[in-house]
């Protein structure tokens, strides 16, 4: 069905939620998913995870489902916050977290030191690198977090901080994937 995302591990392992249309919004594939959490070792138990550019919430939920301690959800589009909330209080995600705020805006806020962050903004307008040089010199980062670029693959992955060290990538149909830690 359109519109519809399953969680693929986890407590609320094949639980599906609904999101709604919005420009640009695309939920990172199953495929991708899985993926990226085999790299991340599946147990994610009581980190603290920072969702940029939340979208259909799949990142988010999904390392909630895992066991993360506490997931933040930053999205703008006030419909996709209003589905992020609802499919939080449908699996009774008591530890996330929905901020209906511009990225930007919320990363020149005040910091809080996340020991995982996915970065999936909206592609081909020019945000991976300037959010990435934002969470490294804003505070946002625990000594060795984790980060996790969605990117269109041809994009070149330049200009990030360089104490960021690339652990794994990959390219699926026009995605690039890319799981960076961050060295203190």
């Amino acid at each position: 069905m359109k519109n519809e995302l399953r969680i693929i591990g986890g407590t609320w392992r094949s639980r599906k939620l609904r999101f709604p249309d919005a420009q640009g919004l695309r939920p990172t594939p199953d495929r991708v998913r899985e993926t990226l959490f085999n790299w991340l070792q599946q147990d994610l138990e009581g980190l603290l995870c920072l969702d940029l550019f939340a979208g259909s919430g799949a990142l988010g939920f999904e390392a909630a489902s895992r066991g993360a301690r506490r997931v933040v959800q930053v999205e703008r589009d006030s419909q996709v916050c209003a589905a992020l909330k609802h499919n939080g209080a449908l699996l009774g995600a008591t530890g996330v977290e929905v901020i209906p705020m511009e990225v930007s805006r919320f990363l020149a806020g005040k910091a809080e030191a996340f020991d995982l962050v996915f970065l999936d903004p909206p592609f081909r307008q020019g945000l991976v690198a300037p959010c990435c040089r934002a969470l490294e010199e804003g505070g946002w980062l625990a000594a060795h977090a984790r980060i996790y670029v969605e990117a269109e693959c041809e994009l070149a992955l330049v200009g990030l901080p360089e104490n960021w060290q690339i652990l794994r990538g990959k390219h699926t149909g026009g995605v690039g994937y890319h799981l960076y830690e961050r060295a203190p």
